[in-house]
């Protein structure tokens, strides 16, 4: 970013519909400066880049301002006039509904219009006036939008003498706008749930004394108390106490997690009796579960396929049925020469129906809604874009090691040949392996601990990839690796075949140990299957996935042993990373849309080529929650069948709305003709269709696992 660049984020309280985000997009869009701008209304920010060069944050506010708005710094405080606002709405809408049903019901009884019409015309100036202000702003920015369309129909309603029916759908209208605005509130608070899992101030030892200070004032490094019951502020370790942890709200773990010196903790997180001393590693602003907040409210800024597909519907449908109406209402009169009050008429409820509100809404909410929920139940999706993802994956790979399996090997079997004794092989293999970075090497480093065996001093370490490490020992070349090592050093194993088939097939992992070329002997290491993937590997399969497959540098005997007893579909071994890469994207070319489930690291490379990468056990761990497209925040693999049922579910959800929106847009418009469709009718089917699709939305909050 130059450095004429800056960033800021805003907070536009009143901002409560499509409409209203549309008008602020095109009128900082004409802003000379802007270099990027990010809408996200259902949690009512802005957030700007611009060059400062050419402009600065005040130019900004004041465009805001000029559409009917107010724009704070995200953090201020909001002005009261803003929920005295919403007050006043509700006021005023109940005031305009007072009025409309007394004139209805005095026109009805045969009172006469100089009654009933001052009734109407206070109803449509109460429940109207907002209204027609947002409509005169709209049309001002040349993006004429609902409320601009609904104040010409009810204008033209009372200019054809339909004064009941005007006051009604001004109020059917304000009220669905309250309806809208509260139904999305409940949304926004969904997502303030999260915010409010971490407490303001936090217990510090400062200079020998204890003093509560607000966490901005805490630095990364010094040590917090956390007493029993409390929440966790910050991200930190363990340098003090006792306790377990209710980790539920960032992981979703439902059982306590033990908590002793040398434990991560994360802030939003529940201590329970003990009492724990903790350093900071996190600031307020970095934490994990601030991360997950931030990720969360992005999402909405990632277009998802539907969404997109909507927005770029509704940019043709409006002005089309808009150009329709006007059509509808002037042509047949002037040129039918027909009766111009019914035309002009059914141009009118032609324009009330040209708002695509139910439609343009349907998807974001169910988004939020979903994703929402996900980060409640330790599950993080990094957008729409992935929500929808998921839900056509149909083929999984797996990382083998620490994701099918514990990831944490031990050392089964050690058999040395010739006459090297049971020591001196481990010794050998240990002082090797203490320079690798392989996950196999601290098996063999524990059990040469455990062993109280010495390690000897190695000089030219050399590790090659998926495949071993090589090193001298008092001047002498020593290896040690899997069989593809051997044979690339061309030493001969048949005399050990068979041994080595054996215990390959009881699922153990055999490593060679070698010296120039010559086989010292073999030691085996066992990673133990973990037991949700035993369970969620069958609910997989009841949420659509059709082929699992098991991804593994491991050689083939354990691999297979692995497979047979997880029972999946297919299994590859003896896979370099590049190999896994390369096995990823046969898979999308042969079976489609892919994920790819790993521990978000060293498997990143095969994550990226998927269609959908998937880390698990991420808490705290900045990488993963960098790359991944979904991150499971514990390492719990029964939470990636949630995640799909989630997701699938979640599609549904929008497909739903999408097509009761068009049918109720379809079947309307279908009725103009024959004259079958009101004005009052037409404001409240599609007002009616946008909280249907809202509260359909919003139901995804309450997704079981």
């Amino acid at each position: 970013m130059k450095e004429s660049q800056k960033a800021v984020a805003l907070k536009v309280p009143g901002m409560d519909c499509q409409e209203e985000a549309q008008l602020i997009r095109k009128k900082l869009s004409s802003l000379k400066g802007v270099i990027r701008l990010d809408i996200l209304l259902l949690s009512q920010e802005l957030r700007v880049r611009y060059d400062s060069d050419v402009l600065d944050m005040q130019q900004i506010i004041k465009a805001v301002e000029e559409t009917g708005l107010t724009a704070t710094l995200i953090g201020e405080r909001i002005p009261r006039e803003i929920d005295l606002g919403k007050r006043w709405q509700l006021i005023l809408t109940t005031v305009s509904g007072l009025f409309t049903i007394s004139g209805l019901t005095l026109f009805l009884t045969g009172f006469p219009a100089d009654i009933t019409i001052p009734l109407y015309l206070v109803a449509m100036l109460s429940g109207g006036f907002k209204i027609a202000l947002k409509g005169f702003r709209a049309l001002r920015a040349l993006s004429p939008d609902m409320n601009f369309l609904m104040t010409v129909a009810v204008i033209g309603a009372a200019a054809i003498g339909e004064w009941g029916e005007a006051a009604t759908i001004i109020f059917l209208f304000a009220l669905a706008q309250l309806l809208e605005s509260h139904s999305i509130d409940r949304a926004r608070k969904a997502l303030r749930s999260l915010m409010a899992l971490s407490p303001q101030e936090a217990l510090v030892r400062r200079n020998g004394e204890e003093a509560s200070l607000p966490l901005e004032e805490i630095q990364i490094g010094e040590t917090i108390i956390i007493r029993p019951s409390e929440r966790i502020p910050l991200d930190g370790v363990v340098v003090g106490g006792y306790s377990e942890v209710n980790q539920a709200p960032i992981t979703g773990e439902s059982v306590p997690v033990e908590k002793f010196p040398g434990c991560d903790v994360f802030a939003g997180t529940i201590n329970r009796e003990g009492a724990l001393e903790v350093r900071v590693t996190h600031g307020v602003k970095d934490t994990t579960l601030a991360r997950i907040i931030h990720m969360v409210e992005e999402c909405e800024a990632q277009k998802a396929p539907y969404q997109s597909f909507v927005d770029r519907f509704a940019r043709i449908y409006t002005p089309t049925v808009i150009a329709l109406a006007f059509l509808v209402a002037i042509i047949p009169p002037y040129i039918l020469q027909v009766p111009f009050t019914p035309w002009f008429y059914k141009g009118l409820v032609l324009l009330v129906i040209s708002c695509p509100c139910a439609l343009v809404i349907a998807t974001p909410v169910s988004l939020l809604s979903g994703i929402t929920c996900a980060a409640r139940n330790g599950v993080l999706i990094k957008g729409g874009v992935h929500l929808e993802e998921a839900g056509h994956i149909k083929v999984i790979a797996f990382d083998k090691t620490g994701t099918l399996t514990k990831g944490a090997p031990e050392v089964i079997d050690i058999i040395p040949l010739d006459s090297l004794s049971h020591d001196e092989l481990l010794q050998i293999a240990a002082s090797i392996e203490a320079r690798s970075e392989h996950h196999l090497a601290g098996a063999i480093l524990r059990r040469a601990r455990e062993d109280g065996l010495k390690l000897q001093e190695v000089t030219n370490f050399k590790a090659v990839p998926g495949k071993g490490a090589s090193a001298q020992i008092e001047e002498k070349n020593y290896w040690i690796g899997n069989l593809k090592l051997s044979r690339e050093l061309g030493i001969s194993t048949s005399r050990v075949e068979t041994i080595l088939s054996g215990l390959q097939s009881q699922g153990k992992t055999v490593m060679l140990v070698g010296r120039e070329d010559r086989l010292l002997g073999t030691i085996t290491v066992a990673d133990d299957i973990r037991k949700a993937s035993l369970e969620a590997l069958p609910y997989l399969k009841q949420n659509g996935i059709k082929k699992i497959l098991m991804l593994t540098g491991d050689n083939k005997g354990t691999a297979r042993a692995i497979a047979q007893k997880l029972a999946v579909d297919e299994y590859l071994a003896e896979l370099s990373p590049e190999e896994k890469v390369e096995a990823v994207r046969e898979c999308i070319k042969r079976h489609g849309k892919t994920a790819m489930v790993g521990d978000g690291v060293n498997d990143a490379p095969a994550m990226a080529v998927a269609t959908l990468g998937i880390a698990m056990g991420t808490a705290g761990t900045d990488t993963a929650l960098e790359t991944a497209d979904i991150a499971l925040m514990a390492d719990d693999l029964l939470k990636l069948p949630f995640a799909l049922s989630l997701s699938r579910r979640t599609l549904k959800i929008i497909k739903q709305n999408i097509a009761f929106a068009l049918l109720v847009k379809a079947a309307f418009l279908a009725l103009v003709a024959p004259g079958w469709t009101t004005l009052w009718m037409a404001v409240g089917a599609d007002m009616g269709a946008s909280l249907l699709v809202i509260f359909n939305g919003l139901r995804l909050l309450k997704h079981t696992p």
